[in-house]
């Protein structure tokens, strides 16, 4: 009886240390790479506009100037395609802005591309896909009213961008936003925009951006279960 007690209670560690290292080598397969290392712009350039973005505790603060005739965009020097990218973005005020992604940018330096929309307007299309610089709005919050509270104003927000060839989707705070099917560009930089202001009131309203960060590897293992309750959005022909 003994024995038999003993030979299972050694039967089940073993299930559970298998079980914790299956778990551990799933979790540190994630090769997460940093696109900040939170003490200066390396590996970015500004295009666009004349805002300015500066390091300050560990983020990064983008800074809106009735100066700047454009929008403006923080960019990484490198290309991506297929990736997860996740960031936490706090907007304390009503300055537009958003995460450009698979962008490219014209010989003037116009950026354009895809951008996960950060919107503080009351209609809360935070998280939608506006085609910055080409055909704007294709996938509105309107499709999803489900995730317009999703985006909280004056705190910290996780975002998630996933892309895996046409696939697009995009997640704040874990609530899935848009789900869109497209195949317009394929490659392209990360951008951060600060949006052209009019009004003097905005004049040196902030963003603020910190752990960025990105897998490239092995994507497909590591996306996020659709929601099927939120209505996907084909702009395949």
């Amino acid at each position: 009886m003994i024995k038999s007690l003993l030979s299972n209670f050694k039967l089940n560690s073993l299930l559970l240390v298998g079980l914790f290292l299956l778990v551990h080598l799933e979790t540190s397969a994630q090769q997460w790479t940093s696109l900040f290392n939170g003490k200066n712009l390396d590996g970015w350039e500004v295009k666009g506009g004349t805002a300015t973005y500066n390091v300050v505790n560990g983020a990064i603060v983008g800074t809106a100037t009735t100066k700047s005739d454009q929008n403006t965009f923080l960019c990484t020097k490198k290309i991506y395609s297929d990736f997860i990218f996740e960031a936490t973005v706090l907007l304390p005020n009503d300055l537009n802005s958003g995460i450009q992604f698979r962008s490219n940018a014209r010989e003037n330096g116009r950026v354009f591309g895809y951008q996960m929309e950060i919107d503080p307007e009351p209609r809360q299309w935070t998280g939608g896909i506006y085609d910055e610089g080409r055909r704007k709005w294709i996938y509105p919050l309107s499709r999803n009213h489900q995730a317009s509270d999703a985006f909280l104003l004056g705190h910290w927000n996780t975002i998630r961008i996933e892309c895996s060839g046409n696939q697009i989707n995009t997640f704040i705070n874990g609530q899935h936003c848009a789900r869109l099917v497209d195949d317009e560009t394929a490659e392209g930089f990360f951008g951060l925009q600060v949006h052209r202001i009019n009004s003097e009131n905005q004049d040196g309203n902030v963003v603020k951006w910190k752990n960025l960060q990105i897998i490239t590897k092995d994507v497909d293992q590591y996306l996020t279960k659709a929601d099927p309750t939120v209505a996907e959005i084909s702009l395949l022909l």
